[in-house]
């Protein structure tokens, strides 16, 4: 099966481990995330219906804008992929223009510009809520017209919502299989990027969302994913599940000598 790639850069993104998610992946009629991110899996699998869920209100925005109007989307995004909008001057006044818009489609354009010119396409924003993520210093970012089309029309069968993880899970509907990629537990103390959106995703929800899986699949059949780092916290959470452990390399690090491999762990709780 062909391998399609995501239209955004994203930090965890799936791409490296799709084989794997796939292989593990159960059968069903509906395919829910809710920590859907970049959309690696939703865009290399087929189920029937997708419900995704993260709580980028962003994000999302820009998923629904592109499911209704992808030919204005498209070609409006184009004008943003030139040599003279790769400047730093630019970038910043535009990455002000986006923290003070409250229109959703110039934000939509805006979110895909600073994703694709910012700094290793990280989505990073302070705690008021303001994109923060420097200038990336590429030579010529790229513009993924192909990825906007391919999503746009996968998404026709696809619904996006802006809702916490808990939401998400506790509105699966029976048929469904639900796959969770969640921000990753640390592998040190040193390493701890868990900082998600305005958010952080605490140990507390690490087990919280293993404890809904778990709920899920016994009292009302619903299989679950969950990927995750391979350490001894994760091995406790997830220990009524069965355990599958990957080896991935890293794609974003601040060194190439920070791009190892390291194990993973996908979790599945089935019915």
């Amino acid at each position: 099966m062909k391998k399609n790639r995501a239209f955004l850069k994203w930090a965890g993104g799936k791409y490296p481990l799709l084989e794997d998610i796939r292989r593990h992946l159960p059968e069903g009629e509906c395919l829910v995330e809710p920590f859907v991110g970049a959309g690696s899996v939703f865009l290399n699998t087929d189920y029937r219906r997708y419900v995704l869920a993260d709580i980028n209100n962003d994000l999302i925005n820009l998923y629904n804008i592109l499911k209704i109007r992808p030919d204005d989307f498209i070609r409006d995004a184009a004008g943003f992929f030139t040599p003279q909008m790769n400047d730093a001057e630019v970038y910043y006044s535009q990455r002000k223009a986006f923290n003070l818009s409250r229109d959703p489609y110039q934000r939509a354009l805006l979110f895909l510009y600073l994703n694709r010119h910012c700094y290793n396409g990280l989505c990073r924003y302070n705690l008021s809520g303001e994109f923060n993520v420097p200038f990336g210093r590429y030579t010529r970012p790229y513009f993924p017209e192909a990825e906007l089309h391919h999503f746009a029309e996968k998404a026709q069968n696809a619904i996006f919502v802006c809702e916490s993880y808990d939401v998400t899970l506790n509105n699966a509907l029976p048929g469904s299989v639900v796959y969770c990629d969640p921000p990753y537990a640390p592998l040190s103390a040193t390493a701890n990027f868990t900082a998600y959106h305005t958010n952080s995703f605490s140990l507390r929800e690490q087990q919280h969302l293993a404890s809904l899986a778990q709920d899920l699949s016994r009292q009302r059949q619903i299989p679950v994913l969950i990927s995750n780092h391979d350490t001894p916290l994760t091995r406790q959470w997830y220990q009524d599940a069965a355990l599958n452990v990957v080896s991935v390399r890293r794609s974003i690090s601040r060194s190439a000598e920070g791009r190892n491999r390291v194990d993973e762990l996908l979790a599945l709780y089935s019915v």
